[in-house]
């Protein structure tokens, strides 16, 4: 070994829960560092490419926490940990003011209510990348700045391998850097490295068998390190078959102008999704991520076309902040359009004589298979639109089992001393139900990535 250094906090990743940790600790009088496998000041991670809106479950973080609880608790279906609800809608208002008071800009990004708090400047609406120097981007660099005005270290092209511990209690961890090994002593280690999106075995085990028929909708940095050294600790786990993701036209599986946008998801919750027979196979009126997860963990993810009418298209398809009505074509998608639905089968690719019974059955509404949750809206104004879809990956929402205050609860009971995790490495909050039901990434990251800082300190 060739270094060894000692802190306080050691923070595993400098996404928004590793930065706004060390910062935090800092200004609590804290020695911290951030481990960064990213080479330089510009390393790719999930949290530069965000789309920047702090929301707890679509609601505005400024509400009152019991009215963030009961919205947490419909969203996931009641399966959410309550501590760790708690512990959010607690705490998200006071976080997105720590944040305005370092560096954040936030502005109203549309009239959306939960769009309040959405980090300046906000994406444009256009389909494709869009990340450099937009909102989320620039808090990072933020962030990172005002840690190092409090001499806090941030150590890049360095990836965490192993957590040290000592009687049960986590004191430090063993980094790689530039081929060598590396030592950090340490009162606290948080793990907030993003989960494993990025991971294709995790995937397959967990999730689906085809996760090269995904779309990889992230940065590539989150491959699952936190996870195999928490599990490796002792640490409780989640289910990990869910995630966080988007509908997305099948061609930007090669095109990387559409994506991460425009989603296609609420052209597809408002339509149907068919099979190349015609058929529908799941319940649209759950949203997109729960069809996203559906469709991955499908033997063809790619098998999917979302079909609906001009007025679905014309009023869903301009919904999204970054609506695929315009931006799909104007990306270079494909958008299929039929004046009659045999003519959509054609061009599509899909059994007409299947579609349009389905069609039928759907428009017929009663007892449908499967089951269609909420209203549904009939198909049967031309002309008609398919979109052949994709499911694209952005964050796991299974992981470490935290309590609330970003302890990583030990599977034997209690918690692992020293030990802590927040953001995407986690689960508990997220996920829960048939909806997948998203709590929101950046706000779950914040407030817990400030939540272990503050108990380190105490």
């Amino acid at each position: 070994m060739t270094d060894e250094f000692a802190f306080d906090l050691v923070a595993i990743g400098g996404g928004f829960a590793g930065l706004v940790a060390a910062l935090r600790g800092a200004e609590l009088g804290l020695r911290t560092a951030v481990v960064e496998q990213g080479v330089d000041e510009h390393y790719r991670c999930s949290s530069r490419w965000a789309g920047g809106i702090f929301h707890v479950s679509y609601h505005d973080v400024k509400l009152p926490p019991e009215e963030l609880v009961a919205a947490i608790g419909r969203q996931t279906g009641g399966e959410s940990e309550p501590e760790l609800a708690a512990a959010i809608a607690g705490n998200c208002a006071r976080t997105v003011d720590w944040l305005a008071a370092h560096g954040a800009a936030f502005t109203q990004a549309s009239p959306i209510a939960w769009h309040r708090f959405t980090l300046a400047p906000p994406r444009a609406a256009v389909a494709g990348p869009d990340w450099q120097g937009r909102g989320p981007d620039r808090m990072l660099g933020e962030l990172r700045r005002r840690l190092g005005e409090r001499q806090g270290r941030m150590f890049f092209a360095t990836r965490a391998e192993a957590l040290r511990l000592d009687g049960g209690r986590c004191v430090g961890l063993l980094a790689r850097r530039g081929g060598e090994a590396i030592g950090f002593a340490a009162r606290a280690v948080l793990i907030a490295d993003g989960g494993f999106p990025g991971n294709a075995e995790l995937f397959r085990r967990h999730i689906g068998p085809h996760p090269e028929r995904v779309l990889q909708r992230h940065a590539g940095s989150a491959l699952g390190d936190g996870l195999r050294m928490a599990e490796a600790a002792g640490a409780a786990l989640t289910r990990l078959d869910r995630f966080y993701g988007h509908l997305l036209s099948r061609d930007a599986m090669t095109s990387p102008g559409l994506w991460p946008y425009p989603q296609i998801d609420a052209v597809a919750a408002a339509g149907i999704v068919v099979d190349p027979s015609g058929a529908r196979f799941l319940d649209e009126g759950l949203g997109g991520i729960a069809i996203t997860n559906a469709l991955a963990r499908l033997d063809d993810p790619l098998c999917a076309t979302v079909v609906c009418d001009a007025p679905i298209w014309e009023s869903a398809g301009r919904a999204a902040q970054i609506p695929p009505n315009p931006q799909l074509v104007a990306g270079g998608g494909t958008l299929h359009r039929g004046e009659t639905l045999a003519d959509l089968a054609r061009l599509a690719g899909l059994d007409a004589a299947g579609l349009a019974a389905t069609v039928a059955a759907y428009n017929a509404g009663g007892s449908l298979s499967p089951p269609r949750s909420g209203t549904p809206r009939p198909i049967a104004t031309p002309p008609f639109f398919a979109i052949p879809i994709c499911a694209g990956i952005t964050n796991t929402m299974g992981g470490i089992l935290t309590d609330g205050h970003a302890r990583v609860r030990h599977r034997g009971g209690g918690v692992i001393p020293g030990l802590y995790a927040a953001g995407g490495a986690t689960g508990g909050l997220e996920g829960g139900g048939s909806t997948v039901g998203y709590v929101g990434g950046l706000i779950k990251a914040c407030v817990f990535g400030l939540l272990a800082a503050e108990d380190v300190a105490r």
